[in-house]
């Protein structure tokens, strides 16, 4: 069995990976006008700095929650399997589709309790609000967080493992694919793909701080009267 801090080590070189790979993000935030043209809503270079150094902070933490979760599958306690013809191409893409809900289901209540319990808010989530305007939004603050409210909501996709039968490899990827994603919605670039909850109901989320909870789609929002989107916003200014 493998040591557990390589798990920690392996883990914290893919999120440092993540960072590094997002410079040429910030070549483009100062190139092409992230959050709009005018030059007022581009991030500052100091604005951007401060980001990757909060970042950069709390990435050996992050990866606590994912060499946990890897040490637990190798010891056999989750309902993790290998090979996707350990169950078949059919359930798999079954129990894949379950992780997902479940997934948006607990990061959508983990994010909305980080904002309403006061104390979660003040010394957890404040850390990562003080981006609270356009012109201090930059691919780089979607992982500028406390470190523990990162690894709160990265806990539905553990979680998980222990509810629904789950394919290794796409579960790690899915854990990946939680940093390219973070930072695509705090790109203030709003792709306007429905039902995604892109860039532009997430910075209505921080500018709001009431609305837009979502992970990946609108669903949560829309059942639980949260959602604000942002062709209504565009209506108002044009009014």
């Amino acid at each position: 069995m493998v040591c557990h801090h390589w798990y920690w080590i392996r883990v914290r070189e893919l999120c440092e990976g993540d960072v590094h790979d997002m410079r040429g993000c910030c070549a483009f935030v100062r190139g092409n006008g992230c959050c709009g043209a005018k030059a007022d809503a581009i991030p500052t270079n100091k604005a951007m700095l401060l980001q990757i150094y909060v970042a950069m902070k709390a990435m050996p933490w992050y990866c606590a929650l994912p060499s946990l979760s890897e040490y637990m599958i190798e010891n056999g306690w989750t309902k993790c399997h290998d090979r996707v013809s350990e169950v078949g191409w059919l359930p798999h893409l079954l129990y894949l589709s379950l992780y997902l809900v479940f997934v948006e289901f607990g990061i959508y209540w983990m994010h909305r309790e980080l904002h309403d319990i006061k104390p979660l808010y003040k010394y957890l989530h404040a850390t990562h609000h003080i981006y609270n305007k356009q012109n201090t939004l930059s691919p780089f603050a979607g992982l500028a967080f406390h470190p523990v409210d990162g690894i709160l909501q990265a806990v539905p996709h553990v979680i998980a493992l222990f509810i629904i039968p789950t394919h290794f490899t796409t579960h790690v990827g899915l854990l990946f694919l939680e940093a390219v994603w973070t930072a695509n919605i705090h790109d203030c670039i709003h792709g306007k793909l429905w039902p995604v909850m892109g860039a532009g109901y997430h910075t209505i989320h921080h500018t709001t701080y009431r609305h837009n909870y979502g992970h990946y789609t609108i669903w949560m929002d829309w059942m639980l009267g949260t959602l604000r989107d942002p062709s209504d916003e565009e209506g108002k200014k044009v009014m």
